[in-house]
């Protein structure tokens, strides 16, 4: 649970009133401007030095103007939530990182379900470039800001769900476990994933922000666009378009950085882009 004025500063970073009670439309308006003004964003790890998934920790970030990945997205969303009435429960989830890639909850991801009015709702603040809204947790077909989502009974996580994600997006699926979760169950994977050189947020800066229309996606030096007009892609080649694209496009000023650790951010996230042009124009 959040203080009454910390409640109140989150609600003004995501640009949303003091909803008078918890409703679906307020849930629906909370979503939305989350993934619309929070980055889905790795940089810290780039910069060597990786936070922990505390919630209270989280939500200091984001209201300092970043944002994280899913167990600091979720996390944060999910004390917000509870502050302003939600019944919110932590999932045990894993994301399906390639058609060849084992499918389960693995706790690579941290999943909410939501009860709110009767229903129960499956939301996800910390998916990258996939949920835009909360989904019924019921099995069926969904569109949403050019996406189209499946979510069914999960083969590999009995009991639980499988999100399928719409086939442009930038993994097969998510299974989540239905029972709840706590923060100790996802700090193995969170060590992996933030310290580990084999890690894909070691090895690759990736940034993303939903919006109504389709997603902006910043992985190394190449800007994505998806919308319904398909996928339109941009190489930045200077540290000044670099960062004039995070602070545009994403939202991140990055202002408590130093030059320094601006500069060797820059040459970190370009040395790994051309280090990969090299080998795919050798292969």
């Amino acid at each position: 649970m959040l203080s009454a004025a910390t409640t109140l500063r989150y609600l003004e970073r995501l640009r949303v009133p003091r909803p008078g009670r918890p409703t679906t439309t307020a849930l629906f308006a909370l979503h939305r401007a989350h993934v619309e003004r929070v980055p889905y964003e790795t940089l810290e790890i780039q910069l060597g030095r990786p936070t922990s998934i505390d919630p209270g920790e989280s939500v200091e970030r984001i209201l300092g103007g970043r944002g994280g990945y899913c167990y600091h997205l979720n996390g944060a969303f999910a004390a917000l939530l509870s502050s302003l009435g939600y019944r919110v429960t932590w999932h045990l989830a894993g994301v399906q990182a390639g058609a060849d890639s084992p499918a389960g909850a693995n706790g690579n991801h941290l999943a909410l379900t939501v009860a709110c009015e009767g229903r129960t709702w499956f939301a996800d603040v910390g998916l990258a470039d996939a949920l835009y809204t909360p989904m019924p947790l019921r099995e069926g077909t969904y569109s949403q800001a050019g996406m189209t989502f499946g979510l069914r009974a999960s083969e590999a996580a009995p009991g639980g769900w499988r999100f399928d994600h719409d086939p442009q997006g930038s993994f097969p699926g998510m299974d989540f476990r239905a029972g709840p979760a706590s923060p100790a169950d996802f700090m193995a994977q969170h060590e992996y994933l933030s310290t580990s050189p084999e890690s894909p947020f070691a090895t690759t800066a990736c940034v993303f922000r939903r919006d109504a229309h389709g997603v902006d996606v910043l992985r190394g030096c190449v800007l994505t666009r998806i919308d319904g007009e398909g996928r339109r892609k941009h190489e930045l080649t200077t540290d000044e378009a670099w960062f004039a694209v995070l602070r545009a496009r994403f939202g991140l000023a990055l202002d408590d950085l130093s030059g320094s650790e601006r500069h060797g951010l820059w040459n970190r996230v370009r040395e790994v882009h051309l280090a990969r042009e090299a080998m795919s124009q050798v292969s």
